[in-house]
């Protein structure tokens, strides 16, 4: 067994609290500046700059959904050569994958940046808020490659089971941003400027050390050949292709939400971005969840080792439930000083108290979302976190939103976007114990790209 595959004993639960934990306190401390960052935009006392923020949001979104279905298809793709004991196919992944993230990244991000004024505008924004948020979007969306080079970065490191590490690279790019922020806002009054400028500076950070670690504890990377490049490409397609997808799905939805609450005015909107930033940093350690347990599914998948598997999800889905229970708690005391931060008044401030009440408990089926999604990218049916997650942000959202939208204005819009994730984080559940019970019956499926990639690889090196 490859001392690099560490999941495959163990207490799960354990490999999972752990993997989570450690990777949540990274992911929160980037998502804790950006809910500074509304509270710092919130104190200028500018309606237009914190709607701004908002429209901006759901583009960044867009964009960064593109990097967290590449990391899902690095992440995966290693776990899984580690959990099969071949260390120099892991490090073969590790280097296509990084290299096809960033040529992918660079086209993307050029194409959004070509389009943000229409992109800004289709989500609502118009006239002073509009050029506020092109000018915001201009200078981060270029970006992009950079948190490419270190959201893939860190996906290779939790596949070594190395989450700490992975953790030290978005505490470094928060505490850039924390330290920047405040500086370049209102030390040179640079406003939306300064919180840009300060967000690149941050990818920067997460980027180098990223890196760093990949080359000193886990063996680097290999020197590119054409044929590596050839023969990782399906593969690394057959999962990225699905997850990028998946991703995009969110702020596909997320957009049609965005302009169904701008009907209601830059009140709305406001209050709908502060909800937005406190989310991720309320249940952060369930946004962490998917990237964490991801790496335990494939190293056991791997190492046909289905009953850990088994295991894994359910116990995925335990500590899922005593997350929500236990945040949604503390929001619902914490309620009025969290409104308080955002100088929130009026509807701005019910939709926070909206969300920090009944609804935070049903944030539940989100993180089920989750945890199912990384059951299939890890278990070769990656299309299936694709047909849940679309499902879910065009079916599921744009049906209950436009019904309770009409009914109760923008505390519909918040509730009907809930209930989406209710009823598909249900079918992901049905679905998720499918594919365990068929894997089980056949761990190694004949069309498994990843084995035959696999078996060309171990021929590769006999012919060597």
């Amino acid at each position: 067994m490859s001392n690099q595959a560490k999941f495959l004993e163990g207490n799960l639960f354990k490999h999972i609290s752990v993997m989570s934990f450690t990777a949540s306190v990274g992911l929160m401390a980037v998502f804790m500046v950006d809910l500074v960052d509304m509270i710092f935009i919130a104190m200028l006392g500018n309606a237009a700059l914190a709607a701004a923020v908002g429209y901006a949001g759901a583009i960044l979104f867009f964009t960064t959904s593109f990097g967290i279905g590449m990391a899902i298809a690095a992440g995966a793709m290693v776990a899984r050569a580690l959990g099969e004991g071949d260390e120099d196919l892991a490090r073969e992944r590790s280097t296509t994958a990084l290299i096809y993230g960033v040529l992918f990244g660079i086209v993307f991000s050029a194409l959004v940046w070509i389009n943000i004024p229409t992109l800004a505008a289709l989500m609502g924004a118009s006239g002073e808020t509009l050029e506020l948020a092109t000018g915001y979007l201009r200078i981060i969306v270029p970006s992009l490659p950079l948190l490419l080079i270190g959201m893939t970065g860190g996906a290779i490191l939790r596949a070594h089971g190395d989450a700490r590490r992975s953790m030290f690279a978005t505490v470094a790019g928060g505490a850039v941003n924390a330290i920047l922020d405040p500086i370049l806002i209102f030390g040179l009054d640079l406003e939306l400027t300064g919180a840009a400028l300060a967000s690149v500076a941050a990818r920067v950070a997460i980027a180098l050390v990223a890196l760093v670690p990949i080359i000193r504890h886990h063996g680097g990377f290999v020197r590119p050949t054409p044929q590596h490049l050839a023969r990782d490409f399906r593969p690394l397609a057959t999962i990225a292709v699905p997850a990028i997808l998946t991703q995009l799905a969110t702020p596909i939805g997320q957009a049609y939400v965005t302009r169904t609450m701008a009907e209601f005015g830059e009140a709305a909107v406001a209050g709908m971005a502060m909800v937005g930033r406190i989310t991720p940093v309320a249940f952060g350690i369930l946004f962490a969840l998917s990237g964490a347990i991801g790496p335990i599914i494939g190293q056991n998948y791997g190492a046909q080792k289905m009953d850990r598997v088994e295991r894994t999800y359910r116990d995925g889905l335990v500590f899922t439930v005593l997350v929500v229970v236990t945040v949604s708690a503390l929001l619902f005391l914490l309620r009025a000083p969290l409104a308080d931060l955002f100088q929130a008044e009026g509807l701005a401030r019910e939709l926070v108290y909206l969300f920090c009440g009944p609804l935070a408990l049903v944030f539940f089926f989100n993180g089920q979302i989750f945890v199912s999604n990384a059951a299939f990218n890890n278990l070769g049916h990656p299309f299936y976190s694709t047909w849940i997650n679309w499902g879910r942000h065009t079916l599921g959202t744009v049906t209950f939103v436009w019904l309770l939208s009409g009914s109760f204005g923008p505390q519909g819009v918040l509730i009907g976007q809930a209930m989406g994730g209710v009823v598909f984080g249900l079918i992901a559940w049905w679905l998720t114990v499918r594919v365990i019970r068929n894997a089980s019956v056949s761990a190694r499926p004949q069309n498994d790209p990843f084995q035959r990639e696999a078996r060309l690889h171990s021929l590769f090196n006999l012919r060597k």
